[in-house]
């Protein structure tokens, strides 16, 4: 960083490297391919917590006793639950636009029940109530979204089953069936170890709204917002399109020199932070080649052409496998609609950015960075109005 004669200081693009905040949540080791939430690994959490177990760990601080889980889990039911004035306008929030746009969708829906119910200023506010409020979000998120889903689709909602654990429910909420226990045990594991990844845009955009002493909803919204940008959240979709394109490995080579040499992004590749391969796709890697058949075999084999290729077409860059590719695998061969991938994610992040919203409502300070004028030189004198 670069300290200029008024005391502000000139920062990479993108706030690359600057610590803008402490927190207790969780944090990214790019250089070990490590991340964890509060003082365990996410992927050993993934591997062997519920999705619930861990909402508590980030919510409340600590993994839940039984006795814990068990009021969590009556909570988030109670929360599942959608007043009859948001039901009232889904309908028309599914009819709008591209089927794609599922997060515009949530977004709307989601500042539709702020508003209905009152989120009040986290400024101020009771803990107690900041609390209630991001649970509130967290129970409502998923049932929202299969929600607008199924309206899109002509089909009725379905109301969720706390009984079937979170991926569960998801899965019955979207299809209308009942999962296999190797499909919930896969998506928990996915929703799980996706519910933070350290300071990224979308969370430090509920922290910049939450720092204000704006309310949750809204804070949310913008995280949503944020989300659904394809350089962050809206990959898992067109990584999955990618591998489609590809159709085998023998193409694979040939279809990253033509994408790399048109300037396009190769999507479920590199990372902001990691150096090494992302451990969760490393882990849904694992999850894909259990649940078996031809598209985690494709999977699999294309990865490998697509590392040689970005290695020799682009040298010292660390162009490593990301969450998007396999978490794309992941949920096609679960039966998630493609439409609904990047919502899946959003579903498991909402946990992540209350975390970071309770952690942020106890500070007081608003962010408010400054911008280096590069314009034209002021004052300038003002024309006059021509007569």
């Amino acid at each position: 960083m670069e300290q200029t004669q008024n005391s502000t200081m000139t920062t990479p693009p993108g706030l690359k490297g600057v610590v803008v905040a402490d927190t207790r949540t969780g944090d990214v080791r790019g250089e070990e391919g490590f991340y964890h939430f509060r003082e365990y690994s996410a992927v050993e959490l993934a591997r062997s917590r519920s999705f619930e177990d861990v909402c508590h760990l980030m919510l409340e601080g600590t993994l839940p006793t039984p006795a814990q889980s068990q009021v969590l889990q009556d909570r988030l039911a109670q929360a599942s639950v959608l007043p009859h004035g948001l039901l009232e306008v889904l309908l028309d929030v599914a009819r709008t636009g591209p089927d794609r746009a599922s997060l515009a969708r949530l977004r709307t829906a989601v500042s539709h029940l702020g508003a209905l119910e009152g989120f009040g200023p986290t400024y101020g506010a009771d803990p107690a109530q900041v609390r209630a409020d991001v649970l509130r979000l967290v129970g409502a998120v998923p049932v929202i979204q299969a929600a607008l889903y199924r309206l899109r689709h002509g089909l009725e909602p379905l109301p969720a089953r706390p009984e079937l654990g979170a991926a569960g429910s998801w899965l019955w909420m979207l299809t209308g069936e009942e999962p296999s226990a190797q499909h919930s045990r896969a998506i928990t594991a996915y929703l799980t170890s996706t519910v933070d990844h350290g300071f990224s845009a979308s969370t430090f955009a509920a922290r910049v709204v939450t720092s204000a002493g704006s309310d949750v909803a809204s804070a949310v919204c913008a995280a949503i917002g944020t989300f659904a940008g394809p350089l962050h959240g809206g990959a898992p979709d067109r990584a999955l399109d990618s591998l489609d394109e590809i159709g085998s490995p023998e193409r694979a080579s040939d279809w990253v020199r033509d994408k790399v040499a048109g300037g396009e992004r190769i999507m479920g590749f590199g990372h902001a932070v990691y150096r090494v391969m992302d451990p969760r796709a490393a882990m849904l890697r694992e999850i894909a080649q259990d649940l078996g058949g031809p598209l985690a075999d494709l999977a699999v084999r294309v990865e490998q052409e697509v590392i040689d290729a970005l290695a020799e077409l682009k040298p010292g860059r660390a162009l490593h496998t990301n969450v998007e590719y396999y978490a794309g695998v992941v949920m096609e061969q679960c039966g998630i609609p493609r439409e609904m991938f990047t919502p899946t994610f959003a579903t498991a992040r909402v946990v992540g950015w209350g975390a970071h919203i309770l952690e942020q409502a106890q500070e007081s300070k608003i962010f408010r960075p400054s911008a280096r004028y590069v314009g034209p030189q002021a004052p300038a004198p003002v024309p006059g109005t021509s007569s």
